[in-house]
């Protein structure tokens, strides 16, 4: 008899450390930090100046900041750049970019468009990245340049330029272009 009784309060002993184990509050989830953005910005425009003058101009529609201080514009951008005598030499359209803040570089993704319009030459590449330190766009994927004056077509893979567009190397080229040569 005590014998059951022993076993019987074990059992029940068991039984309710077992409920009061179920019963407890699961250990507190540590929370993943924040990583979206801190800020949204509609209509942008950020000006770049140089001595007084203008440089560059562009515009979006959208702008997060993020606590890296890095900035995605998810929607169309257009970018003028300016010359010396202050009238847009180059304008630049992409579908959406990103500026880097630990590199302090800009990169345009997306059917990008750059047109030169003293040169009358049309860029196409999916992907532009501009410094704004050394004044460098550059690019390791495709790229397309029309020449509306020449008909020149050049096509390559990596593209070296300054801002304005001006002159521009194409790493591995291909397509059909003038040479300037004598006689026959």
């Amino acid at each position: 008899m005590i014998r059951k009784h022993i076993l019987t309060t074990l059992f029940v002993s068991l039984l309710g450390f077992g409920l009061t184990s179920c019963n407890e509050e699961p250990a507190a989830k540590k929370s993943k930090p924040y990583t979206g953005p801190l800020e949204e910005i509609n209509d942008v425009q950020i000006l770049y100046s140089e001595a007084g003058l203008l440089k560059v101009k562009m515009k979006t529609p959208l702008q997060y900041k993020y606590q890296s201080n890095d900035r995605v514009y998810p929607k169309t951008v257009n970018i003028e750049f300016y010359g010396p005598d202050q009238q847009i030499e180059t304008t630049l359209r992409a579908d959406s970019g990103r500026y880097v803040q630990a590199q302090n570089y800009y990169r345009v993704m997306g059917n990008v468009v750059v047109i030169n319009l003293k040169k009358n030459e049309e860029l196409y590449t999916p992907e532009l990245n501009w410094n704004p330190t050394t004044k460098k766009v550059y690019t390791e994927k495709k790229v397309k340049i029309l020449s509306k004056r020449s008909n020149e077509r050049l096509e390559g893979v990596g593209l070296d330029t300054d801002q304005t567009f001006s002159h521009y190397f194409i790493r591995k080229p291909s397509g059909i272009f003038q040479l300037a040569g004598g006689g026959n």
